[in-house]
């Protein structure tokens, strides 16, 4: 199958890219900054992937993926050669990593003498695609087609991977834990060249905006509103969270309002009884106590999670633009907006406290217009609705 070079040996390079690639019969190499992560890679050419489930699920179970190899991110020179003869490359470092990993890719792509080669972008970043696209216009040499050497394929990751331990770290840098869920969703129109169908766990679709939009506004949105009314309930794990029966029914209710405004929107992508499966499904998985989730970590980063266009806001313009009920998301607003919950050492995340300073000083009606962008008088929306709906929060 050829070399796939996949770009950021942590949690989701190797509990998920990894073994999919590893099983597909193509040989694996990651690139990465943390040394000792390399060395073992090279030493061990191969670690072993946990799969962590609740005990209804069935026992603990674990499978070594090998071989493989590392490539540490100094090594410019072997980076180059692997990028000319790579069949596929991934990435999966994160928004402010990905511009530096970009840049050594670019010194390696014009060795490839007109060979085309993707690029599976496996960051879960709005516009990761448009990104990529614009640092290698200006990385790579005048001329170099650019449009038709190199494909930009996005991607949706619904992998959830917990936090490992610190013992677990020292004991074994490569050991990885995650919960049995194994698929890359991937945008078929980004390829160019040969597009690698019929790979067990990497899904290609057409229209794959759909699946951008169920992720944001079903699984990311259902694990927030769960943290935050769980954080008001005095719960420290997800899993705790979802067992109430309130948390899940409100939960519940807020995921099945966007699932259904998805089936209105993508018709052809979605029908409501696959709709109310996913949502189930997705139900089941945050209640896995393997993982050990907790409230703090799917809560934390208000700003980001309540800007326009995320999960909060973006959901409850998706339901009010599909004429379904705005009620169960303006209550998860309002739980969001009360959200304070802290690190396992009491540590709060910093951009909350300042989010939660600029509400205190300024009040909902002014955050939701002005860092929300909610607009009242154009989108169908009460402000009062949501100010209502955070006070019966708090009063619960």
């Amino acid at each position: 199958m050829g070399l796939y070079l996949h770009f950021g040996a942590g949690n989701i390079g190797r509990a998920l890219a990894g073994p999919v690639f590893r099983r597909a019969g193509y040989e694996v190499i990651f690139v990465d900054a943390v040394p000792d992560i390399v060395s073992a890679l090279q030493q061990r050419q191969t670690y072993r992937v946990v799969i962590k489930e609740s005990q209804a699920e069935g026992a603990e179970r674990s499978f070594e993926v090998a071989p493989v190899d590392g490539i540490a991110v100094q090594d410019v020179e072997a980076i180059k050669a692997a990028v000319a003869r790579a069949e596929l490359i991934g990435t999966a470092v994160g928004a402010a990593h990905l511009p530096a990993v970009l840049a050594l890719m670019a010194q390696g792509l014009p060795l490839r003498e007109g060979r085309p080669v993707s690029l599976l972008l496996c960051e879960n970043l709005h516009g990761a695609a448009t990104l990529a696209r614009e640092q290698l216009a200006r990385l790579l040499p005048t001329g170099f087609p650019l449009a038709q050497q190199v494909g930009l394929v996005e991607t949706s990751i619904g992998k959830m991977v917990p936090l490992m331990p610190q013992e677990v770290r020292q004991r074994d840098p490569l050991e990885v834990w995650g919960e049995a869920y194994d698929t890359i969703i991937a945008d078929r129109n980004g390829f160019v060249g040969k597009v690698p169908e019929g790979i067990p766990g990497l899904e290609l679709k057409g229209c794959f905006n759909a699946y951008v939009e169920r992720k944001l506004y079903v699984h990311n949105l259902g694990h927030a509103v769960c943290a935050c009314l769980g954080f008001l309930k005095g719960y420290r794990l997800i899993c705790e969270a979802i067992a109430d029966p309130e948390i899940l029914a409100q939960t519940r209710a807020v995921m099945q309002e966007t699932a259904r405004a998805l089936c209105n929107r993508y018709p052809g992508e979605f029908d409501d009884s696959g709709q109310r499966a996913h949502v189930e499904d997705l139900l089941r998985r945050f209640g896995n106590r393997a993982l050990g989730d907790t409230v703090y970590r799917v809560g934390r980063d208000l700003p980001r999670k309540l800007a326009p266009g995320d999960r909060f806001i973006g959901g409850l313009r998706l339901v009010l633009a599909e004429g379904g009920d705005p009620a169960p998301l303006y209550l998860a607003i309002g739980a969001a907006l009360c959200f304070a919950a802290t690190d396992e050492a009491g540590a709060p995340f910093p951009a909350d406290v300042q989010f939660r300073e600029r509400l205190k000083r300024d009040g909902v009606s002014a955050l939701l217009c002005t860092h929300c962008g909610l607009d009242p008088r154009t989108e169908g929306f009460s402000v009062e609705q949501i100010s209502r709906a955070a006070e019966t929060v708090v009063r619960k």
